[in-house]
């Protein structure tokens, strides 16, 4: 049996779950910007872990030179360059047919379909490559359009949106496990009623998947139950309702609770206190913010003040996983955000055992 680089840190509650998942069901996961020593060194340890097939895309001989450089092997590390692979031809024709359908023309297809982007969407959408995971050097409303534009929408989710899972044993009231995870954190600046309910009811399906158990989702606003009655908080009211209607349609088993504020939340001294029906008795494992700035905000102040370790985004709302991860994302948050899309994509397929790709 393998074990993980010492250089790595111990696998966490989450982590380790993950890890466990891929264990017995590895995936083929696609970076789209592998000229990045972080990237190479996590494919490597993917690769010593036996959970994950990596994918790199760029240019073959920088990569090759820099692993040398590291002293990293790229044994079973498949280094693609989109401009020159024989899937290059094909993903034009489809492209161009997909475009002919939409009614316009492409003026360049290969040089659109060359782009790590948009040619990592294309391998997901027809099954080449099981997750995708890109971010690193790039900026997300880029990694955004090529994704929504050849990656087909899932139909139960409101909108493309982001999910960031964090894990933080080391602080109180941090969810019932540890483990929070928070919508919509990256793509809609502010959401309407309905995409606030969708985002409650699919990112608390998404952390049952992780978590194996039913979570709470708390809809976070400045006011709790009315204390504050104003038109943002009302939003959230309205969200709620539409949330747990869409819940108990679909007969999940997700408590869904707003509006409230976040240490009502997250504390239940707190939550005692200022809700009178005394209805909390856990933790909330999700929280669903009523715009991006709150959301944002949170999530980055959880990281680099509060030390907790993040895994994201996860883009969901999409018929295929893939993830978005900040710029200055560190090698064990990459190595993590990978295996959240390598256990997505275990969904997928007992989803869709027979690859619905069309």
């Amino acid at each position: 049996m393998t074990t993980p680089d010492t250089s790595f840190p111990e696998a966490n509650e989450l982590t380790q779950h993950l890890f466990d998942a891929l264990k017995k069901h590895p995936k083929r996961i696609v970076f789209t910007e592998g000229q990045d020593e972080r990237v190479i060194r996590v494919a490597a340890q993917l690769v010593k872990m036996e959970i994950i097939a990596p994918i790199l895309l760029g240019d073959k001989n920088r990569i090759r030179a820099m692993a040398v450089q590291m002293g990293v092997s790229l044994k079973f590390i498949n280094v693609m360059d989109p401009r020159r692979s024989s899937d290059l031809d094909l993903f034009c024709k489809r492209l161009e047919k997909v475009e002919r359908y939409r009614g316009r023309v492409v003026a360049d297809a290969r040089e659109m379909m060359a782009k790590p982007h948009n040619f990592a969407a294309m391998m997901l959408q027809y099954g080449q490559a099981d997750g995708m995971v890109s971010g690193n050097q790039a900026n997300p409303a880029s990694i955004y359009r090529s994704l929504m534009q050849f990656i087909k929408k899932d139909p139960n989710a409101p909108k493309l949106f982001s999910v960031v899972a964090m894990v933080a044993p080391h602080l109180k009231h941090f969810g019932s496990e540890g483990m929070l995870f928070l919508a919509d954190c990256g793509v809609n600046p502010e959401p309407s009623v309905e995409d606030l309910a969708g985002f409650a009811v699919e990112t608390g399906k998404l952390a049952e998947h992780f978590m194996g158990h039913s979570p709470r989702v708390a809809m976070l606003s400045h006011s709790t139950h009315g204390s504050m009655p104003t038109a943002s908080s009302k939003r959230v009211v309205a969200a709620t309702a539409l949330a747990r209607d869409m819940a108990r349609k679909q007969l999940l088993e997700i408590e869904i609770d707003g509006e409230i504020q976040a240490d009502v939340a997250l504390d239940l001294a707190a939550a005692e206190v200022k809700l009178q029906d005394k209805r909390a008795e856990k933790s909330a494992d999700v929280l669903v913010f009523p715009n991006l700035d709150a959301a944002h905000i949170s999530f980055k102040l959880l990281e680099h003040v509060a030390g907790a370790q993040m895994y994201g985004h996860l883009l969901c709302g999409l018929s295929r996983p893939a993830a978005q991860v900040p710029k200055t994302v560190t090698e064990e948050s990459l190595l993590g955000t990978a295996a959240l899309v390598g256990v997505e994509a275990i969904k997928y397929r007992d989803i869709y055992p027979d690859g619905e790709i069309v």
